[in-house]
């Protein structure tokens, strides 16, 4: 976001300080001694029909949001073992990072798609920037696929979780062990929807008020489709829908963006940000395309028919995709997100 005079412009494209465009997708933020850090997918060298899915996690570092200094690859690509979740050839998504509250060590999180199969795994570090070292590799938790997901440790207890797809079928709610890299077998199972588009993925957690909030996508790849907020007084639920948070969007494709994570920005006494991506920047059909096309494959499926291959509506550029950060508001426990052309933390003092 170079040169945007201390402003967040969600959908254009964000260059850090070196003017280079910023390659942290499907990431998050974490704040600590006053700085910003956000990191997520490196898709640098990845093009249409290449064969490099990730050049792995990036971090960038900012004090406001706006200006993002690249502090490097803190998970670089193993180009040596091709079955390390590191190679560039292995589908690696969606990084997440938490700091164990009594160690101090930082452990992150990612999935790999290997087929039809979705794996874990685990690396911890000493210092936020690596470097990592596994932990455990290419694990089934709770012998499941696991896709897209979240972590959390409550501030309060110490405790952490584990927030996943269980892969086309429902959303698992884990409890990790005390170093925080494995599950203990402890979980809940919610939203049992058996089948994309309509099972929920990318979920998004965050606390507000000592109520827990989910924001998940539906399951159509990488096209959008509208969000879902879900509220509980327990992580383990029952979890209650309350709706889609971006009322004001007629096409129903969460502004063009799949939400990654949620940021509650220190200092500021209600401020919670989503933090998205927008996956095909140049894409413009309204949600119900891809949803509807995504129902009739698995409707195929489900019934035993060939389904043909997987719904192709576009063909997507992850390199050039772009982020929509946008603040949430709260009417009561509903969560709507409005657009905003531009917007900084100073418009919350």
């Amino acid at each position: 976001m170079t040169e945007h005079g201390g402003v967040i412009r969600p959908g254009e494209e964000w260059l850090d300080t070196n003017g280079r465009p910023i390659q942290a997708h499907g990431g998050s933020v974490l704040f600590e001694d006053g700085t910003y850090y956000w990191y997520g997918e490196n898709k640098e060298r990845t093009v249409p029909g290449g064969d490099v899915w990730h050049w792995g996690v990036r971090c960038y570092s900012s004090t406001d949001l706006c200006s993002w200094t690249d502090e490097g690859l803190i998970l670089p690509p193993d180009l040596d073992d091709p079955r390390s979740p590191l190679h560039p050839h292995r589908e690696m998504e969606r990084p997440h990072i938490v700091r164990h509250p009594s160690t101090g060590r930082y452990v992150c999180y990612v999935k790999v798609k290997d087929g039809f199969t979705q794996l874990t795994s685990t690396f911890v570090a000493d210092r936020l920037l690596g470097p990592y070292r596994p932990v455990h590799v290419d694990v089934r938790p709770l012998g499941m696929d696991a896709g897209d997901f979240d972590l959390t440790v409550d501030a309060d207890t110490g405790r952490g979780h584990y927030i996943f797809e269980r892969v086309h079928s429902e959303l698992i709610v884990a409890d990790l062990d005390v170093a925080l890299t494995g599950i203990t077998g402890d979980h809940s199972v919610h939203f049992r929807h058996g089948r994309p588009p309509h099972v929920r993925e990318a979920p998004a957690y965050f606390r507000r008020h000592g109520r827990h909030y989910l924001i998940t996508s539906g399951t159509t790849g990488y096209y959008p489709n509208p969000s879902e907020v879900a509220v509980a007084d327990d992580i383990h639920g029952p979890w209650t829908v309350v709706g889609d948070p971006h009322p004001g969007d007629a096409t129903g494709t969460s502004f063009g963006s799949q939400i990654s994570s949620v940021l509650k920005v220190p200092g500021k006494e209600d401020l919670y940000v989503a933090i998205g991506d927008r996956w095909l920047p140049h894409y413009t059909e309204p949600g119900h395309v891809a949803v509807d096309a995504f129902e009739e494959h698995f409707a195929r499926l489900e019934a035993g028919e060939d389904p043909g291959p997987m719904p192709r509506l576009t063909v997507p550029d992850t390199a050039n995709a772009r982020y929509v950060w946008l603040p949430l508001r709260f009417e009561g426990e509903r969560v709507v997100i409005d657009w905003r052309d531009e917007w900084s933390l100073e418009d919350f003092d």
